[in-house]
């Protein structure tokens, strides 16, 4: 059997988990929560990440109930992210593969969320719609790569949540988008606003001040378009907002008129975790794949069809 642990810290969540043949054996994660109001800095995140790591990596281990010696290989997130984070878990996971006398592997952060979901959705060959603070994209599977069929084109869809959030000054505890979505719960009143769709991609940046039921709307829509491109009758929602239940309702309104299935997790997998890295690296690493030490750096920009899927077909 092979084991692989994983290290993700590519924005302010910092977790560490071990992977043993599609068995999650651990998975502790740590956020680095600001005041309302407030965003989180690189170099803070950074700080607050280097202060827990040691932390998270012996609980991880113990929780499993594994030595170094048990692991076969160490994932971590390459990127894309905020660079001082990722720094900091790239160090760690060099020296850990260094003094474990463990293979390395650098993970794209967007497979690592499409490789969870199917893990654990069992989801075989999905329309995925990859929905975080920096990243939003239409993703499909084709010949070896993950093809993003649409994004944004300008800021992300939890970016656009967060500032929302920071402007209104809503608490960052668990997290903005968390709390948006129980006070919207509360509303009764739609309020139309901007709605941008242009062809496959989508832009947040003009109804900043208003949010959540058309945000999603678009989402739905482009997920739609898609699904019928690709002849696709599976959605894998997957990235931290993808844990939004009203999110999932109204995709699954769409699944059901189409006859379609809706794949989701809940917040242990949607959001960031060591998991996610160590499925991935798990995947890749059975696959042939493996980084040399002089190659193990991070880049802040990783778009996930630069990765050829090897382990797939």
């Amino acid at each position: 059997m092979t084991v692989v642990i994983g290290f993700e810290g590519s924005a302010n969540k910092i977790g560490i988990g071990i992977i043993r043949d599609g068995e999650v054996l651990s998975n502790p994660r740590r956020t680095y929560i600001t005041p309302p109001g407030q965003g989180f800095m690189p170099s803070d995140t950074a700080r607050h990440h280097r202060a827990v790591i040691l932390t998270v990596l012996k609980e991880a281990l113990e929780q499993a109930g594994l030595k170094p010696a048990d692991i076969d290989c160490v994932a971590y997130t390459k990127g894309p992210g905020m660079g001082a984070p990722l720094v900091t878990v790239a160090l760690v996971a060099r020296t850990v593969a260094q003094l474990w006398g463990k293979p390395l592997l650098g993970v794209n952060h967007c497979i690592g969320h499409i490789e969870m979901g199917r893990l654990i959705t069992q989801a075989n060959n999905p329309t995925v719609l990859y929905v975080s603070g920096g990243n939003t994209q239409v993703i499909a599977y084709l010949e070896r790569r993950y093809r993003i069929f649409g994004e944004t084109i300008d800021i992300a869809v939890g970016n656009c949540l967060d500032r929302f959030a920071r402007v209104i000054k809503i608490s960052n505890d668990p997290s903005p988008g968390y709390n948006i979505e129980q006070m919207a719960k509360k509303g009764s009143r739609y309020v139309e606003l901007p709605y941008t769709v242009k062809g496959m991609d989508v832009s947040f940046s003009g109804i900043l001040s208003f949010i959540e039921e058309t945000v999603f709307a678009m989402l739905v829509e482009i997920t739609e378009r898609a699904m019928a491109h690709c002849g696709s009758q599976e959605v894998l929602i997957v990235g931290g907002v993808g844990c939004n239940l009203r999110l999932q309702e109204m995709m699954g309104v769409m699944c059901k008129e189409r006859g379609a299935k809706l794949f989701a997790t809940d917040e242990r997998f949607c959001i960031d975790n060591g998991a996610m890295i160590a499925q991935a690296g798990w995947e890749m690493f059975r696959s042939g794949y493996v980084t040399e030490l002089e190659d193990s750096w991070i880049t802040q920009r990783y778009r996930t069809d630069e990765v050829e899927v090897t382990w797939r077909d």
